[in-house]
């Protein structure tokens, strides 16, 4: 049986963070499927194909990555695209309890899928989409959080 874990996010942008995450899990599944969501109580700055767009670009030499948009509950796709796995990066302590809680949910709704957490390499504990966006929407370079295929 193949390994295979969903990776969910709305990656709006998409940062160094998120990608160091990608980076290390890789190794640990057959194949991992980034899942680009749609998530009711955001409001995206970017489109999800062009969200899905820059990390199909990012990591076009790895066959063992995916990348698909999708909506509804996370365990539900997880269902659909048969992934036993949930991975969730970890900046700082309060990151793990919401996502702790999160998992705990997913876990009574589809007992058959684990939860994994990374932590984030120390250089980029402080980057976050949002922040990013922050700086993105008063005009400042963010450049240095988000990888070169991110094309604002």
């Amino acid at each position: 049986m193949q390994r295979i874990c969903l990776f969910p996010g709305t990656f709006d942008p998409i940062t160094l963070g998120h990608v160091d995450i990608i980076e290390r899990a890789v190794s640990l599944f057959d194949k991992l499927i980034i899942g680009v969501g749609i998530n009711a109580s955001k409001q995206p700055m970017f489109s999800i194909d062009q969200r899905a767009g820059w990390i199909k670009e990012i990591f076009a030499a790895d066959p063992r990555i995916e990348v698909h948009g999708y909506e509804g509950l996370t365990v539900d796709y997880c269902k659909k695209v048969d992934a036993q796995y949930i991975l969730r990066g970890i900046r700082y302590i309060s990151d793990f309890e919401y996502e702790k809680a999160i998992a705990d949910m997913n876990r009574m709704l589809a007992p058959g899928i684990e939860t994994i957490f990374l932590t984030c390499s120390p250089v980029y504990s402080t980057i976050s989409s949002t922040l990013v966006r922050d700086v993105i929407r008063n005009g400042g370079n963010a450049g240095m959080f988000i990888p070169g295929q991110v094309r604002l």
